[in-house]
């Protein structure tokens, strides 16, 4: 079954600024994010919108500004402004504005622990959110369960789906890699083989690849040919293609850090014409130019994609405003300075789950960071189902799970003709969606 909003249907029709945000506060006041099971009606009534006071709404944003994450923080951090002013534009969050409060990391576990306590104690924000990476993730989630502070992640990796971190955290606003994985993989071997190698970045995130795709792949009727952890730190990957197998049919690649150039290159002299099929997950190129020298090689290759780069990859108008308001070109890149290529596939999440948090405060009735108000509010996005596609989901609709605290939704497959990423393929929900393995809702508060 494919959800489609009725936005969606009407995407030649062209949204204005003014008419974009009054639409906005429309579907706000109609819960439209909740859909069955999810935030209703009585959302726009809710005792915190009764509130007078102009407080701030203060969010604590863990930004990668520094270190190895440091591309995805900046547009991290653009996209958050973005959403920000124009929830701030339609009237705040029950009323009352927001106030995003950034800390840097450092993309570094052991400071991102540290910038959890200092947002909660120091700045004494209400919730904390954006954070990516997952080791960084991992590190920071005890803090804030151990501190009773909502923890909203924008990561990708399976550990909020697995049960392994805290009631506290929550993952609405981005897919998780297992169900990217198990999304795609149904394309990937009827379309480009079934004897798959497997180069990965040798930490979580990448075990979430080698994992998920390694289960998949045999259900599926095709084989891992082999595995091959890479370090993040390596700068040279000669030494890992020589030990891709003869008989691979397709060598599925995820790479994150600088180091994509050297290893598109080497990848190049290593197999030349005759290499195999190639899949690469967008995280190797986000914040890179296809046309950049060095990636030539790439030209007929596959990518997956969360959310297509190039405009029209998926043309709707909430897609529209979305690239507009945060000031990214047709293609992808900002509009300040076309050198500067966007995160795209992955910073629609920072917009979104401030979205969610919007809602979660105007349902739940939310007024303080008091163990009564979070117990509201997490027991009330514990119920929600489905946010549906709109302004405020500009990405496409997504099914939620409460019981692990993660959002499902549509992936994109793409295909790089003429140093642009062209859409192939859009998968539908359902393709990803696996049986949760954990209950977040079993855990106190």
């Amino acid at each position: 079954m494919e959800h489609v909003s009725e936005g969606t249907r009407v995407a030649s029709e062209k949204i204005s600024r003014r008419a974009a945000i009054k639409a906005a506060g429309a579907l706000v006041g109609a819960g439209i994010v909740g859909g069955v099971g999810g935030f209703s009606p009585a959302a726009s009534v809710s005792r915190a919108a009764a509130q007078p006071a102009r407080t701030p709404i203060k969010i604590g944003f863990q930004v990668h500004r520094t270190g190895i994450g440091a591309v995805y923080g900046r547009w991290y951090e653009r996209t958050a402004t973005a959403a920000a002013t124009l929830i701030n534009e339609m009237g705040g969050i029950a009323g009352r504005p927001i106030q995003l409060v950034p800390e840097d990391d450092g993309t570094d576990p052991r400071r991102g622990a540290e910038v959890v306590e200092k947002l909660a104690v120091h700045h004494k924000v209400d919730f904390i959110y954006g954070t990516l990476f997952s080791h960084v993730v991992i590190a920071s989630a005890p803090r804030a369960g151990e501190l009773k502070i909502p923890y909203f992640v924008v990561s990708e990796g399976y550990h909020v789906a697995s049960g392994k971190l805290n009631r506290y955290v929550f993952q609405p606003g981005i897919t998780d890699v297992r169900a990217q994985v198990t999304g795609i993989s149904g394309w990937l071997v009827k379309n480009l083989g079934k004897k798959i190698t497997m180069i990965f970045p040798d930490y979580a995130f990448g075990y979430d690849h080698r994992d998920f795709l390694g289960r998949a792949v045999p259900a599926l009727g095709g084989t891992i040919q082999a595995r091959l952890a890479i370090p993040p730190t390596e700068t040279s990957f000669s030494k890992y293609f020589a030990r891709v197998p003869a008989d691979t049919e397709v060598l599925y690649h995820v790479m994150v850090g600088p180091g994509v150039l050297t290893f598109v290159k080497e990848m190049g002299e290593h197999f030349g014409a005759r290499r195999p099929q190639i899949f690469g997950f967008i995280d190797s190129l986000e914040g890179v130019d296809l046309a950049s020298p060095g990636l030539e090689y790439l030209e007929g290759t596959h990518f997956w994609e969360a959310f297509p780069r190039y405009a029209g990859g998926y043309p709707t108008p909430h897609e529209r405003f979305y690239r507009d308001r945060v000031g990214v070109n047709d293609a992808g890149a900002s509009v300040r300075d076309p050198k500067d290529v966007s995160t795209y596939s992955h910073m629609f999440g920072c917009w979104e789950t401030l979205f969610v948090i919007k809602q979660a405060v105007e349902q739940s009735g939310y007024r303080d960071p008091t163990p009564k108000d979070y117990r509201a509010l997490i027991e009330t996005l514990e119920e929600v189902q489905w946010f549906n596609e709109g302004i405020q989901h500009p990405q496409g609709p997504k099914k939620f799970v409460g019981q692990i605290h993660q959002s499902f939704g549509q992936q994109f497959i793409s295909k790089v003709e003429n140093r642009r990423l062209k859409v192939v393929h859009r998968t539908k929900i359902e393709d990803s969606l696996y049986p949760p393995e954990a209950d977040y809702r079993k855990q106190p508060l």
